[in-house]
């Protein structure tokens, strides 16, 4: 079972290199853009999986569901504490003197 989000991972990942490249590498915005949309991606999924299964759909199973809801709550607590380090990093930035 998956519960890392892999591109918010390499967000991260790259977010604590202290270099940057301009002219190479991948766009950090995107990489956060694209973590968004997977967990937008997954809470569809989710939904999707919870409407079949209580309309009755045969091949949707109990289990199925509540793994993909809970998949789905991980990625979001997840985008969440993402969310608040780095406004608290923001935050903290703004508090210094120059």
């Amino acid at each position: 079972m998956r519960i890392v989000n892999e591109t918010l991972s390499r967000a991260l990942a790259q977010g604590t290199q202290a270099k940057s490249s301009p002219m190479g590498g991948e766009d950090f915005g995107q990489m956060l853009m694209d973590a968004v949309k997977e967990v937008n991606s997954a809470q569809q999924d989710a939904r999707g999986m919870q409407s079949a299964f209580m309309a009755g759909q045969s091949g949707v199973e109990a289990h199925d569901v509540m793994i993909s809801m809970e998949r789905a709550s991980i990625a979001m607590q997840l985008t969440m504490q993402v969310r608040n380090k780095v406004l608290e990093a923001y935050q903290e930035l703004s508090r210094m003197q120059v």
